[in-house]
């Protein structure tokens, strides 16, 4: 496993983390194989565990307070995300910060997370949702700087609305957080337009979510997928989606170079980029891990190819059924 400075934190992280919403918020999770999956990762070197209270109510949570209990000798990085006070995902520009983050609720959902973790402190804690007009009330910072200096958490982090880099380049200019999450991946590369040069200048770490798209750029999706009720997928996937995303990913087929897989050339494609610190896949079961994992000493694309992929780009706009 490679190591990456998380920006101005000075941490070295595993450029291959853990994105850990599907063990609450998809169907077929299971504890016994979450947990087997997390604790194999820490012993291929993965040290970063990315959670939210919103990932079963907590449940993702106490699955990584007890993945830190159980390797009581190896420093694992913690980060997790308030959710927003209306539980609307993502946010919209009508909604203020008193609506989304007022003080008292930011620092209830911070207790709240530790105590499902059953940790003292988190070394990352995330807004959920973000939109940079909330950089110009105060409340928020000077609610986490006084949570930092009560030892309750290390960094401070925003996670961007979907198909909206653009929304947090003047929250990275303040100066006020420590990290961005954002969706990057080779449909989605309009990150590195304006929000990482700006991350870059500030020293702000980066963390690239969705590197699969959600599971097309794994390409074991059909035009036919389904699946079971209840499934966030469901909403993701609708035909206007799911038709031109398989469409894409056949694309990126001829593209492949005989003996890569898809999923490794995607995860390569992000690690190709210095600006990112690490990225997160969701990974559930074992094999996954391992194999996710064992891209990081592939190292990056051939510059010829990550120039062909440059042409995959796919500017999306956010839609009714993007959340």
């Amino acid at each position: 496993m490679n190591y990456r400075r998380f920006g101005r934190t000075g941490w070295q992280v595993s450029e291959i983390g853990y994105g850990m919403w599907g063990m609450a918020g998809w169907t077929g999770s299971e504890d016994e194989q979450s947990l087997r999956g997390l604790q194999r990762a820490v012993d291929l070197g993965c040290n970063f565990f990315d959670t939210a209270w919103a990932y079963g109510e907590g449940h993702s949570e106490a699955l990584l307070g007890q993945l830190v209990r159980a390797n009581p000798g190896t420093r694992l990085y913690t980060a997790t995300k308030v959710p927003p006070k209306n539980r609307t995902w993502p946010s919209r520009r009508e909604f203020s910060l008193h609506e989304v983050f007022p003080p008292e609720y930011i620092e209830e959902y911070v207790h709240s997370s530790l105590e499902n973790a059953g940790l003292d402190r988190f070394d990352l804690v995330q807004f959920h949702v973000w939109e940079d007009a909330w950089v110009d009330d105060d409340r928020w910072a000077n609610t986490m700087d006084r949570l930092r200096r009560e030892g309750l958490l290390e960094a401070v982090g925003i996670s961007l609305n979907r198909w909206e880099p653009w929304n947090g380049i003047r929250t990275v200019r303040s100066d006020r957080v420590d990290a961005v999450q954002v969706i990057y991946n080779i449909f989605d590369q309009d990150p590195e337009d304006e929000l990482f040069p700006a991350c870059r200048e500030h020293d702000v770490a980066v963390i690239a979510r969705v590197p699969f798209d959600e599971g097309t750029l794994t390409g074991t999706l059909t035009r036919e997928s389904t699946w079971p009720e209840g499934d966030w997928r469901n909403i993701y996937f609708v035909p206007e989606n799911l038709i031109p995303s398989v469409e894409r990913a056949e694309a990126l087929q001829e593209v492949l170079p005989a003996g890569m897989t898809l999923p490794e050339m995607a995860l390569r494609f992000i690690l190709s980029n210095p600006d990112v610190s690490t990225t997160i896949p969701g990974m559930r079961k074992l094999h996954h891990v391992e194999e996710n994992l064992a891209v990081s000493e592939k190292g990056p694309l051939p510059g010829a190819l990550l120039h062909t992929l440059r042409g995959h780009r796919w500017d999306r706009e956010p839609t009714a059924w993007s959340h």
